[in-house]
């Protein structure tokens, strides 16, 4: 671990977490935040930056790391049992859920990936209102909104961009994405100073996946563009605000609408 380093990069990411709380007010008063940890790259960044903003933000969030243990491999991470240590170190409640997906996952006639994340998302909902959190953190940054993009409008034939905050439940439960400005080579960068033991195989089916089709597609543009991805993210905060607008529109009209004639 170069601390030094490590403490620099750290730095320059919680600025861009700040960033996007001013942006997208991703943080209130008396929050707590269940942190969904699966202990890979992203989501160990999060935690730590999300641990780093407590202890100088105006607000004090209530900070639970959530890992889910599954009986297929998703990707590399960090063992449990470090995972475990560097929560207790710094205080940090560490809560789990246990699913079972194997199974289903290799007779999903849909794609696996969609599933698997499906069902992680399912268990930490349950863990969200069993320890009374209003927030649940996702480790997804600039990469996967932009890639998340494309997706929606290659295979789904909408554009529809992944949001930094998002309500379910009538507001019950929102779901934040902090570092949402912040490159996924940024992060890379800073794990690797960090010195975080992420270990294991990548996921068998990433490779196939959606994604990582149009991971491919957006590098091989770069080539000839690099600000490719940047244009993506631009014009997707571009149709959010403009949705935002309308919407507003619509609220305004609905207020000063005049009201229906009686029959009588």
């Amino acid at each position: 671990m170069d601390s030094s380093r490590a403490e620099k990069r750290a730095y320059y990411l919680s600025k861009a977490v700040n960033k996007a709380q001013r942006r997208y007010h991703l943080f209130d008063e008396d929050d707590s935040i269940l942190v969904a940890v699966s202990g890979g790259k992203d989501s160990m960044t999060m935690l730590e930056l999300l641990f780093r903003r407590n202890r100088y933000a105006r607000y004090k969030a209530r900070l639970i790391a959530a890992n889910i243990e599954s009986d297929h491999a998703c990707g590399r991470t960090v063992s449990r049992h470090w995972l475990d240590t560097w929560c207790a170190e710094r205080g940090i409640q560490l809560v789990s859920e246990q699913i079972v997906v194997a199974q289903e996952l290799a007779e999903a006639e849909s794609s696996p990936c969609f599933r698997c994340a499906w069902n992680r998302r399912k268990a930490l909902f349950r863990l969200a209102d069993t320890h009374n959190c209003n927030k649940l953190a996702f480790g997804h940054h600039a990469d996967d909104i932009a890639e998340t993009t494309l997706m929606n409008l290659f295979y789904a034939g909408r554009l529809n961009p992944m949001e930094a905050r998002v309500s379910f439940f009538d507001g019950r439960l929102v779901v934040i994405r902090p570092m949402a400005l912040i490159e996924e080579r940024t992060i890379a960068d800073y794990v690797r100073v960090a010195g975080y033991p992420i270990g294991g195989e990548p996921c068998p089916w990433g490779h196939d996946s959606h994604r990582e089709k149009v991971k491919a597609i957006i590098r091989q543009l770069q080539h000839d563009s690099p600000q490719v991805k940047r244009c993506i993210l631009s014009a997707a905060e571009h149709y959010r605000a403009a949705i935002r607008r309308l919407q507003d529109q619509q609220v305004a009209e609905s207020q000063h609408s005049p009201e229906e004639p009686s029959d009588g």
